[in-house]
């Protein structure tokens, strides 16, 4: 069976650093907030070109502090993509917002900068553009629509490690982005458990995540914020240190494989995502075609001893928990939900197993 992800081949590669780092952090005698915390913010923060990075509990959590510290609640409305995972609007709704969808560019799945400003009203603080699948938004054209309208900017880069960095730190707008990623196992940068982090070139911002991810507070027992408890532990931290010297190297890797399938599957039934103009710009978390026979191709691809997964079959308007929204139409999403199929993708793929689905894809009747 060729797994959709090998996430016991993709860590054992690191065992050896991974034991050597547990017996520090166990000898240590400090698991929270300590210096293997503070090594990962520093490192994270070089590697995305921004002034600082805070380290959480998921990246779920990251979107959640990120709207908190910005000060957005009840009658605020965040853009937000329509065709996403669930977790962008949730976040959007548990700090009391109002998620306001837009739908994507049919080309690249992506939230659709076009279509941003006529959703703009006098309620609207913040644009939430998703890097979906591994593969950066139009973000100098998001960036500049935010700043003539004075909003702020919340990546949810939960599927972009290494995609999405500041180019300019010191730009125009940097001071008003922050950047929010996921650690969860199985992302391109995964820990072992579920981690997150906010990047972002704004101090006070920063500052102020810190305190709110330890109750609130920046000094013991002295709360200045009513916070949560969202602190990424330092075995995580130091498993991500690991992993990060070899993110680029990964991302390499998944590159080549998804140009193997842009060059090698041929199947008239089956639309092949667009890649970008620079290559640069797309990490390839997944490798998501559509086609709308797409319940028949995963069956026959299981059928051939391969796993592929759906992401996602359900839109997050057309979910049972926001029943405000399931009236709303939103075609291209709820086109989407029901033809995407994301084929295995993994920097340890074998060449031959690479091969082997781009053949049996392409041999589909």
């Amino acid at each position: 069976m060729i797994k959709f992800l090998d996430l016991k081949a993709v860590n054992e590669r690191h065992a050896e650093d991974f034991r050597a780092a547990f017996n520090r952090v166990l000898d240590s005698g400090w698991y929270l907030l300590g210096e293997e915390l503070a090594n990962f913010e520093s490192e994270f923060a070089s590697y995305c070109r921004t002034k600082h990075a805070v380290g959480v509990g998921s990246g779920f959590d990251a979107l959640i502090l990120t709207i908190r510290a910005y000060g957005f609640g009840r009658g605020d409305e965040i853009i937000v993509p329509s065709n996403t995972y669930i977790a962008s609007v949730l976040a959007i709704t548990a700090c009391g917002a109002e998620p306001v969808f837009v739908e994507p560019d049919p080309r690249t799945y992506l939230i659709d900068a076009t279509g941003i400003e006529q959703k703009l009203t006098e309620r609207t603080k913040a644009v939430m553009p998703v890097h979906l699948y591994g593969q950066s938004c139009e973000m100098t054209a998001i960036c500049k629509l935010a700043a003539r309208h004075r909003l702020k900017v919340i990546d949810d880069a939960a599927q972009a490690h290494g995609s999405v960095r500041e180019k300019e730190p010191a730009g125009s707008g940097s001071e008003n982005r922050a950047i929010a990623f996921s650690f969860y196992p199985a992302k391109n940068l995964g820990a072992m458990a579920d981690a997150g982090a906010v990047a972002t070139n704004d101090g006070e911002l920063a500052e102020k995540i810190r305190a709110l991810r330890n109750y609130g507070s920046g000094e013991r027992y002295f709360n200045k914020y009513a916070g949560v408890n969202s602190r990424m532990d330092e075995f995580q931290a130091a498993v991500l240190s690991i992993k990060l010297r070899s993110l680029d190297k990964d991302n390499a890797s998944r590159r080549k494989i998804a140009q193997c399938y842009l060059e090698t599957i041929n199947n008239d039934r089956i639309i092949l995502p667009k890649p970008p103009e620079n290559p640069q710009d797309h990490v390839w978390h997944l490798f998501v075609i559509t086609t709308k026979e797409r319940d028949r191709l995963k069956q026959y691809l299981l059928d051939n001893e391969i796993q592929s997964h759906i992401h996602y079959p359900v839109p997050p308007h057309k979910q049972q928990c926001y029943r405000d929204y399931n009236s709303l139409s939103l075609p291209i999403a709820e086109r989407l939900a029901n033809e995407v199929l994301s084929l295995p993708m993994s920097p340890v793929m074998s060449e031959e197993d690479v091969q082997r689905v781009a053949r049996i894809v392409s041999d589909w009747k």
